[in-house]
């Protein structure tokens, strides 16, 4: 959502005028999901997708049409519309897509919120034209789930716009190589701490923010949140536990610490001395990662984005 609006605003302050896209619901193999956009001008021109290309034709052409008389519209593509088959959409998905002219002040307020990491929502009432922004306290539930969609009334759509999924590695080893790249297909934005150069080196992680600060000092600049989840990987418990200090009295959503169960054990015991609960260290999913039986470093990586992902979907 973020990078299609920052896209319509640049176009907005250029002077340009434009229609967002938005995908509202879908149904059997419709290729997008609920919450995609696209953006297009008065001259056509379009980033973004709502279809994978299936529909952005048809789209396009509605958009411009949008634009010239400012009237929403509410799209419905599918099998059993004789249209569907000539955009693409033969093979048993639909699709309903809103367009309309989103005023600039809400672009910016939905930037800005995402900019500082403060979740918001875009409602839309799609049988009228009512527009609003709301709070995690309005759906709390379709923040949790991360969920756009329409709601049971069956015509206030939710656009979710919750704060990036952000890992932070602690320990800049052979494991977290694998890890960064994982963790970026999967829709992160990877974070290697580690004060040690040699090992956090941009050279060893391209196009990764690397923070070469002790793990606490760097915690507290990243600030952990909800959307964030915090993996030690050094072995070095100089490193791992003023990591996972800072970790534990943060909202982290998942909490992770390589090693074996009886390194686990003696880190349990330190935390203990250290003041935390049982229950507090209960947040730490140590050995890290479901166990594969993996011994590559990939394979430990696949197990820890795979527990990542449990704790994040299911929780």
């Amino acid at each position: 959502m973020r990078d299609v609006l920052d896209i319509a605003l640049g176009w907005h302050e250029a002077g340009r005028k434009i229609a967002v896209a938005t995908v509202v619901e879908t149904w059997g193999s419709a290729p997008r999901p609920v919450g995609s956009q696209m953006v297009v001008d008065t001259d056509g021109a379009m980033e973004g997708s709502v279809s994978g290309g299936c529909v952005e034709g048809a789209v396009v052409t509605e958009a411009v049409e949008v634009i010239a008389d400012g009237q929403a519209r509410l799209l419905d593509y599918g099998v059993s519309d004789d249209d569907a088959f000539a955009v693409g959409l033969a093979c048993g998905g639909r699709i309903r897509v809103l367009i309309e002219v989103i005023p600039v002040e809400t672009l910016r307020a939905l930037i800005t919120a995402k900019a500082a990491r403060d979740p918001i929502a875009y409602v839309a009432d799609l049988a009228g034209a009512g527009r609003s922004l709301a709070s995690v306290q309005d759906y709390p539930e379709r923040f949790r789930l991360d969920r756009s969609g329409v709601e049971p009334d069956g015509q206030t759509f939710v656009a979710i716009a919750n704060p990036s999924l952000r890992m932070v590695i602690v320990g800049a080893v052979h494991i977290a190589q694998p890890l960064v790249m994982m963790a970026r297909e999967c829709g992160y934005q990877p974070i290697v701490v580690d004060p040690r150069e040699g090992f956090a080196a941009q050279a060893r992680f391209p196009q990764t923010r690397i923070e070469q600060d002790w793990p606490d000092e760097a915690i507290a600049k990243i600030t952990i949140d909800s959307r964030t989840c915090v993996v030690t990987l050094s072995h070095d418990t100089k490193l791992d536990d003023p990591a996972l200090i800072a970790a534990l009295r943060s909202d982290a959503f998942y909490i992770g610490a390589l090693g074996s169960t009886r390194t686990h054990e003696a880190r349990v015991a330190r935390l203990l001395q250290a003041g935390f609960s049982a229950q507090d260290i209960a947040r730490i999913h140590g050995p890290v990662g479901i166990k594969l039986g993996g011994r590559h470093p990939a394979e430990i990586a696949v197990s820890i984005m795979a527990e990542v992902t449990r704790v994040l979907r299911t929780s």
